[in-house]
Parts: C-alpha cells; structure tokens; sequence
C-alpha cells in the first residue's frame, strides 16, 4: 500500500528515486522541521527486499551501539550465527545478547561482523539501509556503519539517511554512507506549496492576511507552518508592533531551548530587536541599550541572531524573531515598545510603539494614531493605517463616542481598502450599531465592498442603506451604483441599467463626479452585455467626456479600455489596437500595477483576434510579471497560448485561470476563463478534449444565461460549444445551442458572431452526413471573415472546411483550402491551428487512394469500440456521450460501411484490417482505405478499447 504522495515535494521525491536507483545512496539534509523525515518515509514506502531501519533520538546518541540493535531487529538471528565465532561474539555483545568479549579485539570485530552480515543479506536480497536523524546515531554505530559502507563493493546495498543541517551548513556523518551518495537538500516549500498544505492538513482556510503571516513567518519550513497555522485557528494573534502570530509553546521550546540560556541583557537586547520592524545597531543604541553590538556577537554564537556589516539585525529565521517576541512577559514587552516609541522617528511606527507601550484610553495618544493612521493610508500603507486607525479606536475615551465611531469608520474603510475583509466587516459592524446615518450608509458601502463579487444576497444591505440615505443625493448615487453593480453580475441587467441611471442622476445633483463616472461605465458594461453596443459606446462617450477626454488621469484609463474592448467585440479589431496601444505608452510609470495589468490583458484579447500571436505571448508574459497567480494573468496567458503556444500550455493555464477565478468569486473573469478552458480543449481535436470542452462551455452557457447575456464574446462560446458537441456526436444539442444563440442575435451582432455560428451549423450538416450543405455554411463563413481583420477565426473556419470536403472526397478544394490555412497560420504564428492543418492534410496526403465516404473521428471512435465488443452503454460511459447519441451515430456508421448489424461491422473491421495490411506490403494504394480510418482498425486496438472499458466497470 502506497504514501500519500507529499504536498510540495513531488519534483524533490522524483529527483531522490532516480539518484537511488541510479546510484548507491541519497543523503536528504535541511534544517529543523523542513520535512526530512517524511521525504524518507515517502521515498522508501514499497521498496522490495530487505530493509533495515533506525530512527535515532538526540538522548540515545549517549548510547552505544543503539542505531546497530535498531538495525539488526529486522535481521533473521540465522546470519549472524553463521559468522565466524570473533566476529559472531563481538556482534552479539554489542547487540546485548551476550557479555562483551574481555580481548580489545571487540570493536573491530562488530565492524567485520555488519559488513559480513551485509554482504551475506544482499547475496540473497537487495538491501536497503534507513538512518533517518544521522546526527544523533551514536559514535560506535556510526563508526561500523562507516566501516562497512566503505567495503561493500558490488554487493546490492543502498542507503537512504536524513540529517539535520542547520542553513548554509554541510552534512557532518556522510561517511556513514556508501561512497557516491548524492547529497540532496531539502530546500524550503515555495508559498503556494505552504497555502496547498495547510489547506489540506488543516481541513480549513485561513484568513488571507494570517496565511501571508504564516508564509512570511515560516519562510517555507512546513513543520513551522503547520504549528503557526494551528496556533492561528485556535484564537487571535496577540496584539503588538512585533510578529502578528500566536507561537505556541513548543515550538518556542524547540527554537529557544538554547537561546534562554543567554545573560538576561542579551535577551533584553534581543526582545528590543525584535519588536523593531527594522532593527539596526544605531537604532538599538538610540534605545539606550548599553552594548548591543556585544550582545548581539554572544547571540550569533547560538545562531539566533547577528549584525551585518551595515549594522542591520537579522535572526537566522523570521520565526526565532517570532518566537523571542511571544516568549518575554507582557510587561518587558512593553518596555520595549516605550524604549522604541522614543527613539524611531518614523511617524506610524512611533505611533504604534506609542499604541502598545500605553494600552488604555487617552486622547492624546488616539489622536496621534489617527494622524499617523492617516499618513499611512496617504502612503499606501493600507495595512497599517487599517491597525492604526483600530489602535485609535481602542484607545479613545468613552466620554467621546462620536471620535470613536469615526476612528472605527476609517478602520473599516482603511481595511477593506487593504483587503482585509474580517476586521473590515467587525468595525463596520460596531458603526451600524451606534453610527449616524450617513455613517450607516458608509459602513454598509464596506460591506458590499467586502462581499466582492457575491452580491446575490446583498439586496437587503443596500435597501436598509437606501432608506438611511433618502435626501442624501450623494449616498443615494453611491448605493444606487451599487445596486446596478449587483444586477450586472447577478443577471439582472434590466434593473441594473434603471439603477445605473439613477446613480448617474443623483450623483450628477450632488457634484460627485466621480460616482457618477462609475455609473455611467457600469451602465456601459450593462448595456455591452445586453448585446447594444451603440448604447454602451453613449454612456462611455459621455463618461470619458466627465473625466477630461483622453487625457483625464486615472478615470479616463479605465474608459479607454472599455472602448477598445467594445470596439474589439464590434470587429473594429485595429481601432480597438490603436486605442490601447496609445494607452499603454501614456500611462507609462504613472500607473499602478492593477491598471498596467488591466490593460496589458486587454492589448493581449486584441492581439489574439487580431492574428498578433507571438507579440500575444510576449504581452502576457508581461502580465505574468506583474501579477503572476493572479486570474487576469492566467487567464491572459492562457489565451494567448491557445493562439501562439502550444494545447498542453493552454489547458494547464486555463485550468488554473478556472480556478483563481473562483477563489476570487468573479463571475465574469470565470465565464472568460472557462471559454478559454474550453477552446483549449477542443483544439485537441479528439473526443475527450470535446467532451472536456463541452463541460466547461457548458458553465459558461449556464451563466450567461443566468446573467441573460448577449454580447459578441458570449455568442462565439456557444459558436465554440455547439463545435465541441458535434465532435461528441451530439447534434441535436449542438443545434439546440446554435438556435438558442440565434434567438439572442441583433442587428447590432458583428459579422465575426454570424461566422462563427455559420462555421458551427456546417459542421452539424457535415455530422449529420449532409456534407454539401455543411460545405456550403462554412464557405458562406469563409466569405464574411476575408472581410474582417480576424486571421484566427478566418483559419479555425478553413480547416473546418478543409475537413469536411476532405470526408467528401473533394480532394483538391480540401488541400486548397488547408493549404492556405496553414500559410495564414504559420505567418501569423497560431501554433496550435498550424499543427491542426498539418494533421488534416497529412490525412489528406494518407487518404489518396480512399473510395467512399471517411469516418468522422467520434464515428471511428465508436465503430471501433463496437468492434471489440462494447454495448452501447458501455461506449456512452467511455466517450461521455448518451446512449442515444451512439445508436444515432452507429446507424451512420452501418450506412457508410455498407453493414447491417454490429456483427458485420465487426467483420467488415477485421477484413479491412487484413486488406490494409496486405495493401502496405504490395504497394496497392487504390482500393484499401488507411489504417487509421475508422474502419482499419486493427485487433490490439480492439483490446485496448475493451481494456479501456473494463477498467471503466
């Protein structure tokens, strides 16, 4: 029975087989907690043969020959009675089976006795030794286990050892090991890995900023993380300026066992040290501290802590600083923070020393919180204006609950601008309960903030605010926008467009610009989605024109790109280039990340349709560097890989697009993603990437419709679904999808829209066996994409053709159009379609003595599987299609090989298969169909497919 594969380690554990299978031995090292041992657990879980274990403890490296007994607990008493009587009697005594031999002869003896034994072991078996915690295997062990590694010779022995390192060190006991051990370090888990184990380990999700505290904290070591995670979940961290985690005991314990060992001036220094954000010498002198620098080498001597040549304080690991601030007494950790308050000159962090030396309420101090709370939100120091703002509240008199509501209101705000939605939403809590209305209002502003996405049931916040704001224009404007917000991404486009105008009004009464700015872009993506397109380009026309034109700042930013997308879905593909392009070298160092990635994802949707792939590439990389986990980034690359990478690329990042979006709960970057996902599957061109494409395709349908979507992206989706499912042999519903997308056709939908469901209808004609008039839908497609500027859609819509005159026989309009297909592909750099022509041509080329009509690949898939024997049941699990879509494609099958029943067509295979053959060995190419038509199919890949199935049972 196998390990749970570890999280985080799976490259490392990879990496450690091979060297083990290739080599004599791997020696694992790292320091405290950084998973040795569970690595070794993994890498020798199921390993054949003999295996001898010891896992030594730090108080038995006191006990002589305590690793050997470990050892040889595993070993039949038969081998070592078969040694010679010195060595056998040295053995046993320093097993404690006998008394220990009075000659000085002992020590050599139990040294020839394990390689003996050894040797004798692996004549029989392979033998595998496990040392886990080398550096507390006692001397004499060590010393045989030296010996006898060093002897071994060809004999089938090899080693796996742990060893605790300290960082920056070198393992001490590899001449325990056999010679050629691979040493291998075990390096600290990437932040991901940590956020991937805790989640899993825990059983639950930490709050955002507590996990970034554990992964800044624990600095990739998952023992730390694990204890500092769980610590986490059982209270609130302890407040202060120093680390913001709860360290529990005996973590402390295991990380300053040596540490409280120090004169009590030291470790006064150190607490100092630690409760600075940025600690150096100069700022530990201007404390008062007597002779820090002395302190500090005595610390460096246990490596806790040292001086750099800057005089910077840096501890051996993030988490000794931790643990040095959560072992003092409350009362020196005051002092600590009085000492700093005096010394740093920095405003916010004076405050906040200020703040935890004085934990009671004076007005003074509040006030110097606010104000400090306030320069920090000025510097972008979201976080610690939220705690500072927090810290002002707290310390507030009760004679003043007026300051103190306004400093909770700012805290709120302050956190919720920093993303941190829990200590948002318990201040904004305590204002509703004893704020005046317009603070009500504004508190009720933080929690739709906090609510991100998830608006659906908001409806009541935002009435409840809309009934404190009556009279108010601006905070109506404020909650209106809101509701328009809700209705936009719950579906509801007709009332968010009322409330959208409403904002638009009200704010334009109260003079707030800036709402009504937002209203207006709301009411355009509102309108856009309702596929009006004209409509949409009025609000942002008039939007753009309230922020100063194209040269307005900020505000107009985000305009501009609405337009270029807007542009973009209308087919205005280089107006849409142009618009962002200029955007792009205009906000040039003024922007700030989120508006540089925004916009760097929209120049890459551009450059996708516009037939740009390779600078798409280039694009997207650009976002992956400012944002790389990020939906927008993944997504941007992930689309752009489905035109200029490769399908492999594009369905992993896809994938993880699909799933940061719905972490995010953004239902609108989800939709894109998915459509993505799904494009990506279906440039596979078989029938699992189809049936992986229609199920992602069909979440975007399920939420378009809940959201009664039309704009142009939507209606390519359904294009791009209705193609998957023909491929899965699904016509019907592939022509439910297509008329369903009909229905939400204008007179405002682009030429692009109509091409795409053109180019889908054709191949449901051609699936359907009407071939001609599927020909006809996609050349009729062909025609109105030469008059736009969309290389993609114009290939994606050639080789579609190219293979349905190919099915037909039309050999040279087949190879005319494929041929062209992939000139555009190549010189456009579309990877993926390029390798999608070259397949259907080199079918072409394989086909040239074919007669009668060719198998579609889900009717050669099927035909197949029939052969060798599955029901139909049994081929609509395989192929995740109905049934009823397998007897209707098996009747199309019988018609084109000319067979009556599944017995036949079985025949009608297996005579095929010897006809193909004999064809191969005589040159014949005019009367066999090729191997790899439906039809040719040969008696192992009849096995294989029953295989396939009975695996499925």
């Amino acid at each position: 029975m196998g390990v749970r594969p570890l999280k985080g380690r799976a490259a490392l554990l990879d990496t450690a087989r091979s060297e083990l299978t290739a080599g004599p031995g791997v020696l694992l090292h790292g320091p405290t907690g950084i998973g040795r041992s569970a690595l070794v657990t993994a890498l020798t879980a199921d390993v054949p043969g003999v295996v001898l274990r010891c896992s030594p403890a730090e108080e038995d490296t006191r006990l002589p020959y305590g690793g050997l007994i470990d050892l040889f607990a595993q070993v039949p008493d038969g081998y070592v009675d078969a040694l010679a009587p010195e060595p056998r009697a040295a053995l046993r005594a320093a097993l404690l089976h006998t008394p220990e031999p009075e000659d000085g002869r002992s020590l050599l003896a139990v040294r020839v006795a394990l390689l003996e034994v050894l040797g004798a072991l692996a004549a029989a078996d392979p033998v595998l030794l496990i040392v886990d915690d080398l550096q507390w295997l006692d001397e004499p062990t060590a010393d045989a286990l030296a010996f006898a590694v060093r002897r071994l010779g060809r004999a089938d022995v090899r080693m796996v050892a742990a060893e605790r390192v300290a960082d920056g060190e070198q393992p001490e006991r590899l001449r325990c090991c056999p010679p050629g051990t691979v040493e291998i370090r075990v390096p600290p888990m990437e932040d991901d890995e940590v956020a991937d184990l805790l989640r899993v380990g825990l059983g639950a999700d930490l709050p955002p900023a507590t996990l970034r505290a554990v992964q800044d904290t624990a600095a990739g070591n998952p023992l730390y993380a694990t204890e500092l995670a769980r610590a986490a979940l059982l209270g609130p961290p302890p407040v202060g300026a120093g680390p913001a985690l709860r360290v529990p005991r005996r973590l402390r314990a295991l990380l300053l066992d040596e540490a409280r060992t120090l004169p009590s001036s030291v470790r006064h220094t150190l607490l100092v040290a630690s409760t600075a954000t940025r600690p150096t010498l100069t700022l530990l002198r201007a404390t008062g501290l007597r002779d820090p620098l002395a302190d500090l080498a005595a610390a460096e001597r246990l490596g806790v802590a040292t001086a750099d040549a800057d005089g910077v304080v840096r501890f051996t690991h993030p988490l000794i600083r931790a643990a040095l601030y959560a072992d003092a007494p409350e009362n020196d950790r005051r002092q600590a923070h009085a000492l700093l308050a005096r010394a740093v000159a920095e405003t916010v962090e004076r405050a906040r020393h200020l703040a935890h030396a004085h934990p009671y309420e004076d007005e003074d101090i509040a006030g110097a919180l606010m104000s400090a709370a306030e320069s920090a939100r000025r510097d972008g120091a979201l976080g610690a204006a939220c705690e500072l703002a927090g810290l002002a509240a707290r310390r507030t008199p009760g004679d003043r609950p007026a300051d103190r509501v306004g400093r909770l209101l700012a805290a709120a705000e302050f956190a919720c601008d920093a993303g941190q939605l829990e200590e948002a939403g318990e201040a904004a809590e305590a204002v509703l309960a004893s704020g005046s209305a317009r603070q009500r209002v504004r508190a009720r502003l933080v929690l739709l903030r906090n609510a991100g996405q998830a608006l659906e049931g908001a409806h009541g916040l935002i009435e409840e605010g809309l009934r404190d704001a009556d009279g108010d224009p601006e905070a109506e404007a404020w909650l209106h926008h809101w509701a328009a917000v809700r209705g936009l991404l719950c579906g509801e486009l007709a009332a968010a467009a009322d409330h959208a105008g409403r904002a638009a009004r009200r704010a334009a009464v109260a003079g707030d610009t800036e709402t009504r700015i937002g209203a207006l872009a709301t009411l355009a993506r509102v309108r856009s989605l309702a596929g009006e397109p004209v409509a949409a380009d009025g609000a942002l026309a008039e939007a753009l024109a309230l922020a100063g034109g194209a040269g307005g700042g900020p505000e107009s930013w985000r305009l501009i790109r609405m337009r270029a997308i807007l542009a973009l879905d209308s087919d205005r593909v280089t107006e849409a280039r142009e618009q962002v392009g200029r955007l792009l070298a205009g906000i040039g160092e003024f922007a700030g990340v989120e508006e540089v990635m925004a916009t760097l994802v929209s120049l890459t949707r551009i450059q996708v349709r516009s037939g740009h792939c390779r600078e798409a590439l280039l694009t997207a990389a650009r976002c992956s560097q400012a944002m790389a986990q990020s939906a927008p980034a993944l997504y941007a690359a992930a689309l752009a890989a489905t035109a200029g990478g490769t399908v492999e690329e594009a369905r992993r990042l896809a994938g993880q697009a699909v799933r940061a979006s719905e972490a995010d709960g953004d239902r609108l970057f989800l939709l894109r993603a998915l459509a993505v996902l799904g494009q990506a599957e279906l440039l596979g061109g078989d029938s699992r990437g189809a049936a992986a494409a229609v199920e992602a395709l069909q979440r975007v349908r399920e939420l378009g419709a809940a959201m009664c979507a039309a704009d142009p992206p939507l209606l390519h989706w359904y294009a791009d679904l209705a193609e998957a499912l023909v491929v899965l042999g699904e016509t019907e519903e592939a022509g439910a999808v297509v008329r369903e997308a009909y229905a939400r056709v204008s007179r405002d939908t682009p030429g692009s829209v109509r091409a795409a469901l053109e180019r889908a209808e054709g191949l449901r004609e051609a699936g359907l066996g009407r071939a001609k008039e599927g020909a006809e839908r996609l050349r009729a497609a062909v025609d109105r994409l030469r008059q736009l500027p969309l290389p993609v859609d114009l290939v994606r819509t050639l080789i579609a053709l190219g293979a349905v005159e190919r099915r037909s026989r039309r050999r040279s309009a087949a190879r005319a159009v494929l041929g062209e297909a992939l000139e555009t592909a190549a010189r456009i750099g579309a990877a993926p379609l390029a390798a999608r022509a070259r397949e259907e041509l080199a079918r072409l080329d394989a086909g040239s003595g074919e007669a009668g009509p060719e198998l579609t690949p889900t009717e050669a898939r099927i035909a197949e599987l029939v052969g060798g024997g599955a029901t139909n049941r049994e081929v609509a699990a395989e192929l995740f299609i109905s049934v009823k879509t397998v007897e209707g494609t098996l009747s199309r099958v019988y018609r084109k090989v000319g067979v009556r029943s599944r017995t036949a067509l079985a025949h009608a295979m297996a005579v095929a298969v010897l006809a193909s053959g004999a064809a191969v060995d005589s040159g014949d190419d005019g009367q066999v169909k090729p191997p790899e038509q439906a039809v040719m199919v040969s008696q192992a890949g009849r096995t294989q497919g029953r295989r396939a199935l009975d695996t499925r049972r």
